[in-house]
């Protein structure tokens, strides 16, 4: 695996933009990292080393996931945007790879291209003729043209081998529009017309663009949709999917979920989503407002998985963990950024409107190690907490309490949950990082499903109806206090195993 994978970026080395690298202890990927390093996450995904962002391709092949992100071999810093790569059989065990598609450097032309985020689909029948089962992956193309500046277009590569290696389409791009800024397509197969589907944003005039190809290589405009909800930032990695409404069998509506702005407004990035109908051509929605996917910090560029078996059925998505606010600068080493645990996604009527629901997936049960009986005597910081809390005002949990240190889990007297970070350890890096998040709550009791992870916070409210996601760097053990006893209706709790180990 480590020959290959030196052999691999050599030959991509080659062809990279001769602008100065970034220094990095080594480019090496492969699965002997330690993973034991100071706030190094072990239940979520990270990469040996390196910076890591959006999540990419995630697709289902052959009973692997496939997980691809943009990845930079070069540093932990943003730069040289490449697809890193990694598979799992049950959406928890990682194995990293290779890298999958390298930035390169156009040998005739100079061009300079990193390789952006995108999707990858599986090509039952062979209709774009790159070979039967295949896996595609569309990705868009950043381009510096030198003196003309920056373009954006789609491109496509493709593998035989069940992702381990990777070829460049011979006569990419597939889809150009002669722009700066217009990226992130999402692929997907629309079975009841018999074509693929494509939408990808045009990100400063907040607009989705929905295209459709009979074989993956020559796409059409169909329709457009924006100028609605949050357009505080950029507009960013699309995503079109069915859902089911629980409760109502046989019923789904169609979402469009995106990333750009954020609950908490302009300064952070964040996601929000639209519950409508797509009819193979056009994608409506009533809605005009916001609704937001997550309302910690650190949920982004979320998208679904391709392939799902039907006999499965499921919406899976994964979001990355960082915030560009500050993405740069967290204080991890020798990789910076994460992803989040995969979300089975639904949706509930909510008396005339839809709610987006997210549930950690049925396999993340199978981490569970031992039950605790004393939350406050345990100090690590591997672990899951299912509880019921009264409604009454007031903190919930208190995680990483060391001295004036503490990660606080409340409730406002107005009935929202929120989660403080504001004294949760290291927080002077970036001068907005120290933040609250809130969410408001239907009155009465409230489930809270949490999964602490060494420097991430995950909170599910009353069965998945919100979310709040939340990086943090304390200095000391997860020592946890919980100052209001009397209001814990039920707790129950466990020691999370390791996925590296």
């Amino acid at each position: 695996m480590k020959f290959q994978f030196i052999i691999v970026l050599s030959l991509a080395t080659l062809l990279m933009s001769c602008a100065p690298k970034e220094k990095s202890k080594s480019i090496e990927m492969t699965d002997s990292a330690s993973y034991t390093e100071l706030y190094r996450p072990q239940f979520h995904f990270s990469p040996p080393i390196n910076w890591i962002n959006d999540p990419n391709g995630l697709v289902y092949h052959q009973g692997e996931y496939h997980l691809f992100y943009q990845y930079n071999p070069y540093g932990t810093t943003w730069g040289h945007m490449s697809w890193g790569h990694a598979v799992s059989k049950d959406l928890l065990h990682w194995e990293n790879l290779p890298l999958a598609i390298a930035e390169y450097q156009d040998g005739v032309t100079g061009d300079s291209t990193m390789i952006f985020s995108g999707t990858a689909v599986v090509d039952k029948t062979n209709s774009s003729g790159l070979g039967k089962d295949c896996l595609v992956a569309i990705f868009t193309s950043n381009v510096h043209k030198g003196n003309q500046g920056l373009r954006q277009h789609q491109s496509l590569a493709y593998s035989n081998d069940r992702g381990r290696s990777w070829k460049l389409y011979d006569k990419n791009p597939i889809l150009d529009i002669q722009r700066k800024d217009f990226r992130d397509p999402k692929v997907f197969w629309y079975e009841p017309d018999q074509k693929w589907v494509m939408a990808l944003v045009v990100p400063d005039l907040f607009k989705v663009q929905v295209y459709q190809s009979r074989n993956l290589l020559n796409w059409n405009l169909m329709s457009e949709f924006g100028q609605v909800g949050d357009t505080t930032r950029v507009w960013e990695c699309p995503d079109l999917y069915p859902l089911p409404v629980e409760n109502e069998e046989g019923k789904s509506k169609w979402v469009l979920s995106l990333s750009g702005g954020h609950p908490a407004g302009p300064t952070f990035v964040g996601m929000q989503y639209f519950v409508g109908d797509f009819d193979g051509t056009n994608f409506t929605s009533a809605q005009t407002k916001a609704k937001y996917i997550d309302y910690g910090k650190d949920f982004y560029a979320g998208i679904v998985y391709n392939n799902i078996p039907a006999e499965d059925g499921r919406a899976i998505m994964i979001g990355w963990i960082n915030n560009w606010t500050y993405a740069n600068l967290i204080p991890t080493d020798p990789w910076r950024g994460a992803m989040s645990v995969p979300r089975q996604l639904t949706l509930k009527k909510s008396e005339e409107s839809y709610q987006l629901v997210q549930r950690t997936v049925d396999e993340a049960k199978s981490l569970r190690d031992m039950e605790i009986t004393n939350l406050e005597e345990y100090h690590k910081g591997s672990l899951e907490i299912d509880l019921e809390w009264n409604g009454s005002a007031g903190a919930i949990l208190e995680l990483f309490a060391n001295g004036e240190e503490k990660t606080v889990i409340g409730q406002t007297r107005e009935g929202s949950i929120y989660l403080d970070r504001r004294q949760s350890g290291i927080i002077d890096f970036q001068s907005d990082f120290a933040s609250i998040d809130q969410v408001p709550v239907k009155k009465g009791s409230v489930n809270l499903h949490i999964f602490v992870d060494q420097s991430i916070v995950e909170v599910f409210i009353n069965d998945g109806e919100a979310s709040i996601t939340s990086q943090v760097f304390p200095r000391g053990e997860n020592k946890i206090n919980i100052p209001l006893k009397e209001n814990i209706v039920q707790l129950k709790a466990w020691e999370l195993k390791s996925i590296w180990k």
